[in-house]
This record gives C-alpha cells, sequence and structure tokens, in this order.
C-alpha cells in the first residue's frame, strides 16, 4: 500500500466521515461485542480515526488507561475534538513502524489493518507489545469487499480494479495468525449496503477514505451511466458487499 496515498485519502475524508462510515460504525460495535474485559489496565488502540471505536472503548473500558493512534493528523483531530475530556492519550504515528511505550492487556483495531504493508511483521510487533495474558482482537477488510464493482470494472478496462482486491485472504490472515499466536478465532461477516446510483456507491467510497479503485481511466458521464446499465443488469442494483473478518488471539 502506498502510505502518502492513505494519509492524504483519509485527511482529505476526515471531516466527512462519520457521515459515511456506516459499515466502519457497524463493525466497531460487532468488534467491541467480541471483546472481553479482562482486567487490562492498558489498551493500544491501532488507526482510530475519527474515533468511533475510540469511543466504544471508552464507555466499555471505562477506568482502563486508553491509547489511540492513527496515521492521519486530520482524523486524530476530528477524533480529539469528539473525545475531548482528556481520558485518552492521542498519538498520530504509522502503527507499522512506531509504537507507544509500556506493555498493554489488550491491543485492538476496527478496520485499519488492511491497509498495513506488511501485515505479518507488524503483527509480531504487536504480539510483543502484549502483557502476559494479553491478547490482540482487531477486524480488517477481505479481498471480496466491492467484488460487485470489481467485476463491472474488469469488464470494462483490464487494468483496473478495486483496491480493496489486494486484501489479505481469510486463508492467509489465519495462517499469519496461526504461526504467531495462541487460542485463534476468526470469524467472517459479510455486509450488503445499496445505493440509488453508481455515483453514490463512488461517494461513499470516497468519503471513508479508501480510493476506491486502482485505474487510470477516466469517469466521464456517459460511460457512468454504462457502468450503472451494466451493474443493475447483473445485479439487479447498485449493490456493494463488505467482507469484514473479526479476529481475537492470545500471544504465544
Amino acid at each position: 500500500m502506498d502510505k502518502k496515498s492513505v494519509i492524504r485519502n483519509f485527511s482529505k475524508a476526515a471531516h466527512l466521515y462519520d457521515e459515511y462510515a456506516d459499515i466502519q460504525r457497524l463493525a466497531a460495535f460487532e468488534l467491541l461485542s467480541r471483546t472481553p474485559k479482562n482486567g487490562s489496565h492498558n489498551i493500544l488502540e491501532i488507526g482510530c480515526g475519527t474515533g468511533i471505536y475510540t469511543h466504544l472503548l471508552r464507555e466499555k473500558f471505562d477506568k482502563t488507561a486508553l491509547k489511540a493512534v492513527d496515521i492521519s493528523p486530520e482524523m486524530i483531530k476530528v477524533a480529539k475534538s469528539k473525545l475531548n475530556d482528556g481520558s485518552i492519550e492521542f498519538v498520530v504515528a504509522d502503527a507499522e513502524d512506531i509504537l507507544p511505550d509500556g506493555k498493554f492487556g489488550l491491543i485492538t483495531s476496527n478496520a485499519s489493518f488492511q491497509w498495513f504493508g506488511s501485515l505479518e511483521k507488524t503483527l509480531v510487533k504487536y504480539k510483543n507489545k502484549l502483557e502476559p495474558g494479553g491478547f490482540l482482537s482487531f477486524s480488517i477488510f477481505g479481498p471480496k469487499t466491492f467484488w460487485e464493482l470489481d467485476s463491472i470494472l474488469k469488464s470494462f478496462f483490464k487494468d483496473s480494479s478495486v483496491v480493496a482486491a489486494q486484501f489479505t485472504t481469510k486463508e492467509k490472515l489465519t495462517a499469519i495468525l496461526e504461526r504467531n499466536f495462541e487460542n485463534v478465532e476468526i470469524d467472517e461477516i459479510r455486509y450488503c449496503e445499496k445505493f440509488p446510483d453508481l455515483v453514490s456507491l463512488l461517494g461513499k467510497i470516497r468519503h471513508t477514505g479508501t480510493a476506491g479503485m486502482n485505474s487510470k481511466n477516466f469517469f466521464g458521464v456517459q460511460l457512468l451511466r454504462e457502468l450503472e446499465k451494466d451493474y443493475k443488469s447483473r445485479f439487479g442494483s447498485i449493490q456493494a458487499t463488505h467482507q469484514i473478518f473479526f479476529c481475537r488471539c492470545e500471544g504465544l
């Protein structure tokens, strides 16, 4: 992944992100329900974004020290404006390279690990930051996210695809976790959204910071109409699948 593009895209989307992040919000509630209290006095959240999941963590673990890291300063700025009681330490950093000092009973992340360039290497770093008895709990988007749009793009342009097609498969993710952690649990949920038109779908992708597509092609009005017609012909509507893996594991 191009980290500069990730920072740029999410920083641009920061102030509108919450209006469009319905799936990320659903994933946050689901992840929280799978994250039991374990007596930890330290929590590290990776990729906190605008603080959707951070807020839920603060409510559930109300007496626990909480550090929240994100690569985008604009995302952190929005999160701070929403959660400004001083009980959360926010850090602007690339969590693949820089981690706060100390050990953590829980390292957790909602829908951010798919942007990592070296997922296994980074997860090993996190394992080494866990307290005895601590665990890692996270959600991560899978490669079948936006598969409908991906299939439409490929039928029109050989060199086009959605960015999500590069995300880690469940099989690879399972192998990574089982090599490095104990008591690995991975569940998959697919959420499906429907949109009135293709422009609305593309807007949703843009405003959640994901850029969406690897394409050198410009989508003019006529091309958008053709793409939308084909989309509805194949799927009956402008729908978009979001594949999310919910993972929990403990250090070896």
